[in-house]
C-alpha cells in the first residue's frame, strides 16, 4: 500500500500531466482516426510474470484524471505477491481515455513493480535480523517518487528524499572541506544558523574515519561505505550503538547476509532500484456483448 498517495497525488499530478502531454500533444490520431470520442469501454490489466504489484493506487488516479466519472476496480492491492494470468484491475471509462493512458499506467506500473519485486527478494534475505533495507538517491531523474514509493511497498525503507530533508556528508564533502572534523563542525554551526533540525550522516571509509567521527560526535549516524563484512564488523562494535550505523558500497542479494550479521542497523543499496528489471504486464480490451 501506498497510504499517502492522495496526499502526494498533487505532488506528482504535474508529472502526469507532463508525461501525458509528451505522448498526445495535439492528438491521439490513431484512435482519433477510428473511435468515436462518446464510445464507451473496458479493459483489464493484466499480470504476465510472477512477482511483486505496485502502482495500482496510481494507475486508478492516472484515469480519474482524465476522466473524473470513470469505474476503477482493484482486484490487487499495492503489495500484493501476483501470479502470471492474474488481474491486477478492471477500468470502465471512455475507450479514447483507456488509450490514452495505457502506455503511461503501463510504464509507470511495470517500473515500479520491478523495483518492489527486487526490493522484496532483498528484504526476505534479510529475515532473521533487525536491520533495515534502505534506496539511496540512485533514481531516475523526475521519477524518484514513484521508484522510491515502490520501495516502500516491496518492504523496503526509504533514506532521504533528497538533498533538502538530511545532513550526509560524503566523501567529496569531507575532502573538499578539508577533513571529517572541520565538515562535521561547519555542519552543526550552519544548523544552528539557520534553525535547521536535520540528521547528520557522516562517511566513513577507514576505520580511522570511525575514530575520528567517534572523537568529534555530534552526529545521528555513521555511515560504513565499502567496508568488508570483518571490518564492517570491527566498526559496529567500536562505535558500540553510540551512532546508528549504515552499510553501504557494493552490497548484493548473494552477500546481504554475511553484512547484516555484522550487527550494523541499516543497509543501504541502489541496486534496487537501478538494477530491477520492469515486470511484464499489459492493458487488454475487454469486448462485451452487444
Amino acid at each position: 500500500m501506498i497510504p499517502e498517495v492522495n496526499f502526494y497525488f498533487m505532488e506528482f499530478k504535474p508529472f502526469i500531466l507532463a508525461a501525458l502531454e509528451e505522448d498526445i500533444r495535439e492528438g491521439d490520431h490513431s484512435t482519433l482516426a477510428c473511435i468515436s470520442v462518446s464510445a464507451q469501454g473496458q479493459a483489464i490489466l493484466k499480470i504476465k510474470e510472477d512477482g511483486c504489484i505496485a502502482g495500482i493506487e496510481v494507475a486508478g488516479h492516472i484515469f480519474r484524471l482524465l476522466d473524473p466519472d470513470c469505474r476503477f476496480m482493484a482486484h490487487k492491492k499495492d503489495g500484493d505477491e501476483v501470479r502470471k494470468g492474474e488481474t491486477a484491475f478492471t477500468i470502465d471509462t471512455t475507450i479514447h481515455t483507456i488509450l490514452k493512458a495505457e502506455r503511461l499506467v503501463l510504464n509507470i506500473m511495470q517500473r515500479m513493480s520491478g523495483i518492489a519485486t527486487l526490493t522484496q527478494q532483498y528484504v526476505r534475505q534479510l529475515q532473521g535480523y533487525s536491520c533495515q533495507l534502505l534506496d539511496t538517491r540512485k533514481t531516475t531523474p523526475n521519477f524518484r517518487w514513484f521508484e522510491k514509493a515502490a520501495v516502500r511497498i516491496g518492504g523496503g525503507y526509504n533514506h532521504r528524499m533528497g538533498l533538502y530533508d538530511m545532513i550526509m556528508l560524503k566523501d567529496n564533502h569531507i575532502d573538499y572541506c578539508g577533513g571529517i572534523t572541520a565538515a562535521i563542525k561547519k555542519t552543526k554551526n550552519y544548523l544552528a544558523e539557520k534553525q535547521l533540525n536535520l540528521a547528520i550522516e557522516v562517511e566513513a571509509r577507514t576505520l580511522n574515519d570511525v575514530e575520528e567521527i567517534l572523537h568529534t560526535g555530534g552526529i545521528q549516524r555513521i555511515m560504513l561505505d565499502n567496508f568488508d563484512p570483518e571490518t564492517l564488523r570491527e566498526a559496529v562494535k567500536r562505535i558500540n550503538k553510540q551512532f546508528e550505523t549504515e552499510a553501504s558500497g557494493g552490497i548484493t542479494l548473494e552477500s546481504i547476509r554475511s553484512f547484516a550479521d555484522t550487527g550494523v542497523d541499516f543497509i543501504s543499496c541502489g541496486a534496487i532500484i537501478h538494477h530491477a528489471v520492469s515486470m511484464d504486464l499489459s492493458l487488454k480490451a475487454v469486448i462485451l456483448p452487444a
